[in-house]
This record gives structure tokens, C-alpha cells and sequence, in this order.
């Protein structure tokens, strides 16, 4: 399946323009704080930060403010709608740490080892991003003891455990939600 075409299919931003509403509920933020599902991933102040599927940035701006200046934030999503919608709310926020691309996350042309963190926040398990194909590009990506930090809901359908066979990641915890996942160095 190729993502860069889906993301710019007039048919699914259609689809998914509703469903970036919703995202953005007051309901969801109140039952979900995204401030506290981002202390899950343990990220830090002047990180390198990869959002694969930023979606209509419910968890980018404020992990943008977590990060801080010093800090550098990658918001990525293959349909053009997200990513218009991400970078009109980081420009009107004025924020200067956060670069907002239309990429399929399994081929994101990063350089490799260029990123501290990557979260896959409600990403998975989805249909698009088989483990078997994204989390070799995760790995790759992703600097040494560099983290994967994986929200998913409603439910998870074993991900954690593939996540675990693939080789690639050794499991640190969960915390708020949030699996987390130290890259393995003698993997790939």
C-alpha cells in the first residue's frame, strides 16, 4: 500500500477531516490529558522528538512545550489535512522546535540515529504500519538508547509482544499508558 498516495487522496482526508474534530474534544482532553500521556514516554528537554501519525496534533504542541526551545519536535502524518491543520496550530503557537512533515512513517527519510524519542501514540495497531516493516525504520531512526514509546488505544492486539519479538527493542515499562522501549544495539 503506498501511503504517500493514500495521504493525498482526496477520499481519505474526506474521511478523517471528522475524525480530527473529535480528536480535539474538550472531553478528550479532560478524560486524557495529553500532558500526562507524554510523561509516560519520559521525554526531556532538548530531545529529539519523532510523532509518527500527529493526527490533528493533540499530543504536538505539548510535547513541543516539553521538549522546550532546546528541544526538537518531528510531527509527521501521511494525509495532507493533519499536517495542514498541525502546521497552522504550530505557526498561530509560534513555536520554532517543531518541524511538521507529510511522510509515511515506514519510509520517513530521517537521517539514521537522528532521534532520542519516537512516539507511536494511537497509531497502533493499524492497518498501514505493520510492525514487521515500521519498527525496523524506528530502530533505524533512532539514536543509541534511543526510546519507542507506544500509546494505543482502545486496545493493543498483542503489539507489545511483537514489539518485544522482533529483536529490536528491549521493554523498560509502562507508565500513564505508555510502553516504552529502549532500542536494541545489537539488532539490525
Amino acid at each position: 500500500m503506498d501511503t504517500e498516495k493514500l495521504g493525498q487522496s482526496r477520499f481519505m482526508n474526506f474521511i478523517f477531516k471528522p475524525a480530527g474534530a473529535s480528536m480535539e474534544s474538550r472531553l478528550r482532553r479532560w478524560l486524557m490529558p495529553p500532558k500526562k500521556t507524554l510523561l509516560g514516554a519520559d521525554i526531556r528537554p532538548g530531545q529529539v522528538v519523532l510523532e509518527v501519525g500527529c493526527g490533528s496534533g493533540f499530543f504536538t504542541l505539548p510535547a513541543a512545550e516539553m521538549i522546550g526551545e532546546s528541544g526538537h519536535l518531528i510531527a509527521m502524518d501521511p494525509l495532507s489535512v493533519f499536517v495542514d491543520r498541525v502546521a497552522r496550530k504550530v505557526r498561530d503557537a509560534g513555536l520554532n522546535n517543531v518541524e511538521v512533515l507529510r511522510r509515511d512513517a515506514l519510509h520517513t527519510k530521517l537521517e539514521a540515529a537522528s532521534v532520542d524519542v519516537a512516539l507511536l501514540f494511537g497509531v497502533l495497531p493499524f492497518p498501514t504500519l505493520p510492525l514487521d516493516r515500521l519498527l525496523p525504520e524506528m530502530h533505524r531512526v533512532l539514536k543509541a538508547g534511543g526510546t519507542l514509546a507506544v500509546w494505543m488505544f482502545p486496545v493493543s492486539f498483542g503489539v507489545p509482544n511483537g514489539i518485544l519479538r522482533s529483536g529490536l527493542f528491549t521493554a523498560l515499562g509502562k507508565r500513564n499508558g505508555v510502553y516504552t522501549y529502549r532500542r536494541s544495539e545489537d539488532a539490525g
